[in-house]
């Protein structure tokens, strides 16, 4: 009885968001397990994510499903239980993101295996955002992100730039070969430093295992691609202060991230169980706080958008090299990594999250003359 109620309750909620249980449409879900229901609206997106990888039911196209439950706010129509205020309550008590943690992204999403990656990504191994502007495929468009970066910062020769949070230094490599820029990359994976460092031998180049809070040093440019998702709100003030720290008096600094429309204190329960743990997304507000007093803002870009159709490009190479990757991924990671690209590409299509990119400077220092589009 219990479970018949659960059912009518949530195919209800799904008729809000125009998506039926077993119809015909490619983002209607097929149920395979009649448990999903209580499972659903109990545990809310841990228990959505954990049934699919389960097999509980499956989805032609998931990313449209994703797209339209977030549009109608099935997300917060729905009750969670104590797991997820326990989530919730964990994330405001404890740093999650403190020193002592700050590896354990690096070992558990990033350390994961350079052939997932290479089989994934572009041929720079860019692991954000592409710029669509004027491209046709990932590399052209991972490329074009990297010369935008350039640009925005105002890349010259010689130039020494600090990038907190290097991944596998496809941009480090960029400005090196096209600026001949010297430039100095921490990250907290293994992995990546072993194969950037590789991949980058012979230019002015380094790569460091290293968490972010502990840099030294005076640099023209400070910038991160990708690693405010992992700095968590309690830390924001201290990643500005780190760049504060590291920027020359005339230096520029730059933000690249993704981004939530609210505030929040934690972060999607399944995301942070299989996916990015103790990672989280900032707001317009958190981010403005952190930076006031400190930095001027130059500009605030939002190419959101092209995070959905980078992230499709990214989930037809995965499935396109799953026929070698399966050798070592079994068939639950790759209804994990099936659900974590095609829900993310929801996530955007749906405008529920941001890509920014963000310039700074300091009071008192000119406006830079960069291009920001």
């Amino acid at each position: 009885m219990a479970m018949q109620k659960s059912e009518t309750i949530l195919r209800e909620l799904f008729d809000l968001a125009g998506i039926q249980v077993n119809g015909k449409n490619p983002w209607d879900i097929q149920v395979h397990d009649q448990r999903l229901y209580d499972r659903v609206l109990q545990e809310v997106h841990l228990g959505l994510g954990e049934a699919y990888m389960d097999g509980w039911w499956d989805c032609e196209a998931l990313d449209e499903f994703v797209t339209r439950a977030l549009k109608a706010d099935l997300d917060v129509k729905v009750r969670g239980n104590w797991k997820i205020l326990f989530h919730v309550v964990k994330s405001r008590f404890w740093n999650m993101q403190a020193p002592s943690r700050a590896f354990e992204i690096g070992e558990r999403h990033y350390d994961l295996g350079n052939d997932l990656y290479r089989a994934m990504l572009d041929k720079r191994l860019n692991y954000t955002c592409g710029y669509w502007k004027n491209a046709t495929t990932l590399d052209e468009a991972q490329e074009a992100k990297l010369e935008l970066v350039c640009k925005k910062i105002g890349l010259k020769a010689g130039m020494r730039v600090l990038e907190l949070g290097c991944g596998w230094g496809s941009f480090a490599k960029y400005a090196a070969e096209k600026y001949d820029a010297y430039v100095l990359g921490v990250t907290v994976s293994r992995e990546q430093v072993s194969l950037g460092m590789e991949l980058c031998q012979g230019l002015p180049v380094e790569l460091r295992l290293q968490d972010y809070r502990d840099v030294e040093g005076k640099y023209d440019a400070v910038i991160s691609i990708g690693i405010m998702e992992h700095v968590g709100y309690k830390n924001y003030r201290t990643y500005m202060q780190v760049v504060d720290r590291c920027l020359k008096d005339d230096g520029i600094a730059f933000i690249h991230t993704i981004a939530g429309n609210e505030s929040t204190s934690s972060s999607d329960a399944w995301t942070d169980k299989y996916i990015f743990p103790n990672s989280m997304l900032p707001s317009i507000a958190q981010l403005g706080a952190a930076m006031e007093g400190i930095f001027v803002m130059e500009d605030w870009h939002n190419i959101g958008p092209h995070y959905d159709k980078t992230l499709m490009a990214w989930y037809a190479n995965f499935e396109k090299a799953w026929p070698s990757l399966n050798r070592k991924y079994d068939e639950r990671f790759r209804r994990m990594w099936r659900y974590y690209l095609l829900g993310s590409a929801g996530g955007f299509r749906s405008r529920n999250l941001q890509l920014w990119q963000i310039v700074m400077t300091r009071s008192g220092t000119p406006q830079p003359d960069c291009r920001f589009s």
